[in-house]
């Protein structure tokens, strides 16, 4: 473990098991702060006695992690949803190629686990900045041996992993993995573009404020509110969500980064850039999420609210 990094196991108040999960899942937990905040379970799936989360401390951050680093103490009770996931694994495939950044490993670990109990063939690949900063690392070299390729860039991305050449020949039914900084998520998206759509699977960590889409070319829109007949102006340096919610309306959101799927609206007309990381294809044909996607150039959105 790092300075900056805690690791909480959480178990069921009366001893039971606890709802089963999917590698890749995460939890939202309720902090004592009044903060909400989601974490991906970086344990066995196949394990139903507890959850484990890692926090990383965040300097710059809300104050969530500070709660879970100085106030939080062994004992305490709190309120977590179920598992959901937004990050799965493609189990039928037969090559797995995970990729993480330093906190990012979490969800990474929980693939790995399962990959290893499935007996599928993966290789692991952690950067970090040393050794010192790389959580679990001798776990992780423990449990997968050979698997595992650990890269230290001392902070310059260009010493690191070479995503170009890692992914540059794409092994028959591959699929890849990466969780960590927008940076990596955009090199890893970058240097697998030409490998087909639905294998480069990405989540972006929580906690970073960091995009990994460009967005200079965001221009603004208007939506319609249906129920309402309401027009609203969304401006090119404004989402949808924060639109929705500087007017009044409660709408639950978490991340704010189009990962956790949890501010989606219903869009009854319009053409929408989907920007998130959390709709299948089906979904996007009715609803969007607000707090990263946008009206197509041109287009109005009428939304059911």
């Amino acid at each position: 473990m790092t300075p900056r990094i805690r690791t909480l196991e959480l178990v069921a108040v009366d001893g039971g098991e606890l709802p089963r999960f999917t590698a890749g899942s995460h939890i939202d937990v309720e902090l004592g702060n009044g903060e909400e905040r989601s974490y991906s379970l970086l344990n066995d799936p196949e394990e139903t006695h507890r959850y484990c989360i890692a926090v990383l401390r965040e300097a710059a951050g809300r104050g969530g992690s500070a709660w879970m680093h100085d106030v939080l103490r062994e004992g305490d009770v709190l309120r977590a949803s179920e598992p959901s996931n937004n990050f799965r694994l493609s189990e039928a495939g037969e090559h797995h190629i995970l990729i993480a950044g330093g906190i990012g490993i979490t969800p990474i670990l929980s693939m790995a686990a399962r990959l290893k109990r499935l007996g599928r063939h993966y290789a692991v690949h952690y950067c970090a900045r040393s050794a010192e900063e790389a959580a679990f690392a001798a776990e992780i070299a423990a449990e997968h041996g050979e698997r595992v390729r650990f890269h230290y860039d001392g902070g310059d991305p260009t010493r690191g992993l070479d995503l170009v050449s890692l992914l540059k020949d794409r092994p028959t039914a591959a699929h890849a993995y990466v969780c960590g900084p927008a940076g990596l998520i955009r090199a890893t998206r970058e240097a697998g573009r030409d490998w087909p759509m639905g294998t480069v699977h990405y989540e972006l960590f929580k906690g970073s404020e960091a995009d990994i889409a460009t967005r200079k070319s965001d221009e603004p829109f208007d939506i319609v509110l249906r129920r309402t007949n309401a027009t609203l102006h969304v401006p090119a340096d404004r989402s949808v969500l924060d639109v929705l919610k500087g007017n009044g309306f409660r709408i639950k959101s978490l991340c704010r980064e189009g990962v956790c799927g949890t501010c989606r609206v219903r869009v009854l007309s319009g053409k929408v850039e989907h920007r998130d990381d959390c709709l299948d294809d089906e979904d996007r044909e009715e609803v969007m999420q607000a707090c990263v996607s946008r009206a197509m150039p041109g287009e109005t959105l009428v939304l059911d609210l």
